[in-house]
């Protein structure tokens, strides 16, 4: 591909690392810039509005979140002509690296955030523990976590052993303890699924007065996938950072849930694990009649056959 052809219009998907870097490098130059931050950690900022996202991406997430392979906070630039601060690591590093460090403290002290109305940080999982704490950069930003990590100190949370292998980082020094890094934001909210019981206890350490705790409950553990494939993450963004994201305005939009799969297989499931029959066959009734759905069809299929069989048994002993 000529790199003289590249625009944001033009899907990076395919290309090998060091390709894609540069081109991300490239179409960053006209109103921005991109920066390598230590061996894994780069930063690519395009401005174009006083609203700017910072978003916390990795670089193998970016190809599978979005069909033309780049930076999610490039949807709301091109949509709503945001600012866009992405910044990428290679693989789940946390971000705790000194080169973030000094980035964020060079951000700081050349004033960069003084030069916006709104910020917005944004993150997912290992991303969304990054959002959260180097929101502390910008005060009175505001934070969108999905599924975030409070901390991986061991001290702290030894309970979760999804991530063993980070036990030996750094949470304790500067940009540490997420929830703490908070206490500057005008807002924060942190979703979650309360079933999943260590993304659930994370969020128990984000109790602070000014951080809403937005439950999606049976949504499972790919919560960011689940709302890029109902289109409500781009929604979600705008409602923060116009002010108006609420529990209800949250409520409405997570209506979209009675359209997408992954959510109403998860709720089936967890209804027949509780053994909840009459709630299990309302549930299938009412997916099969709104949409294509062979999983409940059959559901329905053998709860009529099963209560055939029964009613033939009792038939029999009479």
């Amino acid at each position: 591909m000529a790199q003289d052809s590249l625009n944001f219009e033009t899907s990076l998907a395919g290309m090998k690392k060091a390709d894609w870097i540069a081109a991300v490098e490239q179409l960053c130059d006209v109103d921005g810039y991109f920066e390598h931050l230590g061996q894994r950690h780069y930063a690519a900022f395009i401005e174009k509005s006083p609203i700017l996202l910072v978003s916390f991406e990795t670089l193998q997430g970016i190809p599978a979140l979005s069909s033309l392979a780049q930076p999610l906070g490039w949807e709301m630039m091109l949509e709503h002509g945001w600012s866009s601060l992405c910044i990428a690591s290679n693989g789940d590093t946390w971000f705790r690296d000194q080169s973030v460090y000094g980035f964020f403290d060079k951000l700081i002290d050349d004033g960069f955030f003084d030069d916006f109305e709104q910020v917005i940080f944004y993150g997912a999982g290992p991303c969304g523990y990054a959002a959260a704490a180097y929101s502390v950069a910008s005060p009175e930003a505001r934070v969108l976590a999905v599924q975030p990590q409070a901390t991986l100190d061991p001290r702290i949370t030894e309970w979760d052993d999804r991530f063993t292998d980070m036990r030996r980082t750094d949470f304790t020094s500067r940009y540490g303890y997420a929830p703490d890094m908070l206490d500057a934001a005008n807002a924060a909210y942190v979703v979650y699924d309360p079933r999943a019981h260590l993304d659930a206890m994370h969020a128990a350490l984000f109790t602070k007065p000014h951080t809403r705790k937005l439950r999606l409950r049976h949504m499972g553990d790919a919560i960011q996938t689940d709302l890029l494939e109902m289109e409500q993450l781009a929604p979600l963004l705008f409602a923060i950072a116009n002010g108006k994201l609420d529990e209800l305005t949250f409520a409405r939009m997570m209506r979209a849930r009675r359209m997408h799969p992954p959510y109403l297989r998860n709720l089936l499931a967890a209804l027949d694990a509780d053994g909840r029959e009459e709630f299990a066959l309302a549930l299938a009734r009412n997916v099969t009649a709104r949409m294509h759905a062979p999983r409940f069809a059959r559901r329905l299929a053998s709860s009529a056959k099963t209560s055939a069989a029964s009613k033939d048994e009792d038939n029999e002993e009479d």
